[in-house]
């Protein structure tokens, strides 16, 4: 009886060593890039400076990027026919307060890059 629940155990864990094995050489499944490259700076009106900790966003999806020092940022997103990109400043005491804007992109290839410019409240 004890040989039996051990031989169970041992093929379990060579079963999983095995399938840990194939995704180590083989990989997780590629999405073909269908993916779309969505870059940018952010600027503000006033200063002409670039303005960090912006969100930036997707409309009807759950993904954001903040902008960095240097106001860039960058993401990939799923393909689709159009994209709602939403800007707001949530962190206000750091950058001052940024009136929020969103643009609406059509017709894209497989990269955008965006000029934007917040003006303050």
């Amino acid at each position: 009886m004890k040989q039996n629940w051990r031989r169970k155990l041992l093929g379990g864990l060579s079963l999983t060593s095995a399938l840990f094995i194939f995704q180590a050489c083989y990989g997780t499944p590629h999405d073909f890039g269908l993916d779309i490259f969505i870059e940018g700076q952010v600027k503000s009106e006033k200063t002409d400076k670039p303005v960090k900790g912006i969100k930036v966003s997707v409309s009807d999806k759950m993904q954001f990027e903040y902008t960095n020092e240097e106001g860039k940022f960058s993401f990939y997103t799923e393909t689709a026919d159009s994209y709602k990109i939403i800007f707001e400043d949530i962190d206000s005491n750091q950058n001052g307060i940024f009136v929020g804007k969103d643009t609406l992109l059509t017709n894209i290839n497989k990269t955008v890059y965006l000029d934007i410019v917040l003006e303050e409240k």
